[in-house]
């Protein structure tokens, strides 16, 4: 399909509203909005910066399937339900990327597909783009 290859999670999700977690063309990735859920269930309820660091581990493992790392990120885009926690997000955020230093946006949202979650993070790499 036009050199694009599509990797899924298997989220159940992905059926019904019809999208990868990564859609791959050439040395560009583009990761979809990724939280904390692990086999169909929401983790760390409550406490947004560990579903911020749960929800970056599922995109390190979905880039790093696709050929990419942490390094090649150039651009996240953190959607939470409570921008008062920004911090603790933020600091998540910080924890993966401080050295990487993507353009970044974090934007308060009314809800999530699931009220448990409190943060969605979305991806874009260039492969090399760390290098």
């Amino acid at each position: 399909m036009n050199g694009v290859t599509h990797i899924n999670s298997g989220a159940p999700w992905e059926g019904i509203v019809g999208y990868s977690r990564v859609v791959v063309r050439g040395d560009a990735a583009w990761v979809s909005g990724t939280t904390s859920t692990v086999d169909g269930v929401v983790t760390h309820l409550g406490d947004a910066g560990a579903q911020a660091r749960q929800a970056l581990v599922i995109v390190r493992e979905a880039l790093e399937r696709a050929g990419f790392t942490l390094a090649d990120v150039v651009r996240t885009r953190m959607f939470v339900t409570d921008i008062s926690r920004w911090e603790e997000i933020g600091r998540a955020h910080g924890e993966f990327f401080g050295d990487v230093r993507p353009a970044t946006s974090m934007v308060q949202v009314a809800a999530l597909i699931d009220p448990a979650m409190l943060v969605e993070i979305e991806a874009d790499a260039v492969r090399g783009a760390g290098a």
